[in-house]
């Protein structure tokens, strides 16, 4: 898989460890059962740079920080996501292969004022302060413990609009991020996979490339951003290529992955709901 080390990833530095494993368990393991052996983790980084030392460091971390528990079956070791990550998972999942659905805004007011510290500590992306009272992003997930939430829709002038969020949020760095992935994604598409296990790697980096964008995505309501908007472009590209990716890629995973109970599914209800999502999205 040497064309796959050869790459120039739109990342900076090294890859890490511990967010590649993660979006292995994300792409591959959760939608399978959540569970899978680390000799296989092993084996399928090792072609990408990432030693047996790395990927048991970052497995040691992921245990300590609650996502996933360690198991064992006579000498073979495997691990599986706890209930707090498959939620976690879910909703990461959720982003990046499925489709925006957000219509409105939200209004937080914290009566006890620290609106910076409340924002910086919930899970929900696209939130900015506008006072040490309040905060502005869009209306999903549940309201903050000890907070007031007030939905709102925009009238009005929509270039106001997209002139104040142009203000509040930093959309040109997310911009440049976005064209960065399509830049990638051109390489993507004109790489040879030579087999379905190199298929699967090819898979994996293109999620782990687009994850680390869409996630910091605040996924603000349409009318709010920039004409010819990159991330439109970006989302129909990262679907198109994991669909025309997934039928080698799948046939690999049952081969090369497995928990204690045996090899992982081929495909399931979760991967297929998730095609199907990927699918409308690239012929929309």
């Amino acid at each position: 898989m040497d064309e796959l080390t050869q790459m120039r990833w739109p990342q900076t530095g090294p890859l890490r460890a511990g967010s590649f494993i993660v979006t292995l368990f994300g792409d591959i393991v959760a939608p399978r059962g959540g569970e899978v052996g680390i000799r296989d983790i092993i084996t399928f980084c090792a072609p990408l740079g990432l030693s047996e030392t790395l990927i048991r460091t970052a497995m040691s971390r992921l245990v300590a920080a609650g996502q996933v528990r360690g198991l064992r079956q006579g000498r073979r070791s495997f691990y599986a996501l706890t209930e707090a990550a498959r939620i976690e998972y879910a909703q990461a999942g959720d982003v990046i292969y499925g489709t925006p659905s957000v219509s409105e805004w939200r209004f937080l007011c914290f009566p006890e004022g620290g609106a910076t510290q409340q924002v910086a500590a919930l899970a929900e992306p696209g939130f900015v302060v506008i006072s040490d009272m309040f905060a502005l992003g869009p209306a999903r997930g549940a309201c903050p413990v000890g907070a007031v939430a007030f939905a709102a829709r925009p009238e009005g002038s929509i270039a106001g609009l997209r002139a104040m969020v142009a203000q509040l949020w930093p959309l040109d760095g997310l911009a440049k991020s976005y064209e960065g992935f399509l830049t990638f994604s051109r390489q993507i598409a004109k790489t040879d996979y030579p087999s379905p296990a190199a298929a699967l790697a090819l898979r994996v980096i293109l999620v782990h490339t687009y994850r680390e964008i869409a996630l910091r995505d605040p996924q603000l309501v349409p009318e709010a951003l920039p004409e010819h908007w990159p991330g439109h472009a970006a989302r129909k590209e990262f679907a198109r290529l994991y669909l025309h990716l997934s039928p080698d890629a799948d046939s690999a995973v049952g081969t090369m992955f497995a928990a204690a109970s045996g090899p992982l599914a081929r495909v399931t209800p979760q991967t297929r709901a998730r095609y199907d999502t990927l699918r409308n999205l690239v012929s929309a």
